[in-house]
């Protein structure tokens, strides 16, 4: 019987673990017979026979439970193979086959296994155009009303509405703001977004528009712009791009308490350059000056929720600097992107950093805050004119490249404009 059992195990290891080329070859023992002297040369004793016999019998369980545990895996992924299909039949998009072959696999790009509902983002987002479309039907009734009542009322009015409508605003970009960064980015979500948005910046010029006196009573360039919220989509473009030059004069008001830092006031990109002229202030860091990626600090301290008046001059030779707040000389440098020029037919934002041309919006970097009076020259401005910019006198210069004008600026997102208060305040 031993014997029996032997031989057989002998032909399952052979066949279980696949040797290649090695052969058993069995050999009959009398009953009286010597096992050892019986065996093959080199095949050991019966004590290690009866060990191999036991390791064998070993791998063969662990074999059949290997086995086992594979079969229940691939029932596993079989279900899960079909709940994927099921699902990708009914999520397929019009035009795009529901199953079958190379079909399903051009248009089924991501396994949505455990992935959470998109029902709540979209939902929420209805939610929130029909709240502004309810809003946008009161201004209209607010229009009408100041048309057939006293301008007290009115301004009356208002006021109230323009409460609710801020009160609103923070939490409309607050909330879509949320959606964005849980990267819920279908192109239907994409939409409803972009039209929330534009309803905002109807309101907002449509509230203006009710504050007419008061605009057609004001120069141009007497407004400033509103960031509220840090966002990816609240931006300010500049009509025109700068043209190439070998030195400039940036200088703006702004007030910002924005912590940890006020983000990008401007950002001037070029095709293969979206650093070409940048200014930032970016998490704890200082704020910077970036010209084609060359960075400079600039020792301004204003982020207490003042108006201050900076600026910040530049030239191509040996790339020398000059920063100035509030009319005084704060810092200087050179080596500054030494003789590159600004390169010009490029794209120039307020409030949002781009890392592509006219894009690529983040919204860690962006401004937050108020800023008016952007003003680009292409020349280096000198001390005296700059104390003339941040004291409002009446010498003060425009700038000769840009020019702070409602006319030349565009604004999106929901960014606002308001009259200008700093230079009334010094008055």
């Amino acid at each position: 019987l031993f014997l029996l059992l032997l031989l057989s195990l002998l032909c399952l290891r052979g066949r279980g673990q696949g040797f290649g080329q090695t052969r058993f070859i069995c050999t009959s023992v009398p009953l009286d017979g010597d096992m050892c002297a019986a065996s093959a040369p080199g095949t050991g004793s019966a004590e290690e026979l009866k060990s191999t016999v036991l390791q064998l019998r070993e791998t063969v369980l662990q074999q059949k439970e290997t086995i086992m545990n594979q079969k229940e895996t691939i029932r596993e992924l079989t279900a899960k193979l079909g709940r994927c299909e099921s699902q990708s039949v009914l999520e397929a998009p019009p035009g795009e086959p529901k199953g079958g072959g190379a079909g399903r696999k051009a248009g089924f790009s991501k396994n949505t296994m455990g992935d959470l509902s998109r029902a709540p983002a979209a939902e929420t987002l209805s939610q929130l155009g029909q709240t502004l479309q309810s809003l946008k039907t009161r201004l209209e009734n607010l229009e009408q009303f100041s048309r057939m009542n006293s301008s007290s009322q009115t301004n009356n009015l208002k006021d109230i509405l323009q409460n609710k409508i801020d009160d609103l605003e923070k939490q409309v970009l607050s909330r879509v703001n949320s959606l964005e960064e849980g990267k819920l980015n279908p192109k239907n979500e994409s939409e409803e977004r972009g039209k929330i948005e534009s309803t905002l910046t109807s309101l907002h010029q449509r509230i203006s528009d009710l504050e007419k006196g008061q605009k057609d009573n004001r120069p141009p360039d007497r407004f400033q712009l509103t960031f509220p919220l840090r966002t990816n989509y609240m931006y300010a473009k500049v009509k025109k791009s700068l043209p190439e030059m070998y030195a400039f004069s940036v200088c703006m008001w702004m007030k910002s308490n924005a912590s940890p830092g006020m983000g990008t006031p401007f950002s001037y990109a070029v095709p293969g350059q979206a650093n070409e002229l940048v200014l930032i202030e970016w998490g704890n860091n200082p704020m910077e000056i970036l010209i084609n990626d060359k960075v400079a600090k600039l020792p301004f301290v204003i982020n207490d929720g003042k108006w201050h008046h900076i600026c910040v001059t530049w030239t191509t030779r040996d790339g020398v600097w000059e920063a100035y707040q509030d009319g005084t000389q704060t810092g200087s440098g050179e080596n500054l992107a030494p003789y590159h020029p600004i390169k010009p037919q490029g794209v120039l934002v307020l409030g949002q950093e781009q890392d592509t041309l006219g894009g690529g919006f983040d919204a860690t970097q962006a401004f937050v805050g108020e800023l008016a009076h952007f003003n680009v020259w292409d020349r280096k401005l000198s001390p005296g004119e700059v104390y003339s910019l941040a004291t409002c006198s009446t010498k003060a210069l425009s700038g000769n490249v840009i020019a702070w004008a409602e006319a030349n600026i565009d604004i999106y997102g929901g960014a606002t404009k308001w009259t200008f208060e700093a230079c009334r305040q010094l008055n």
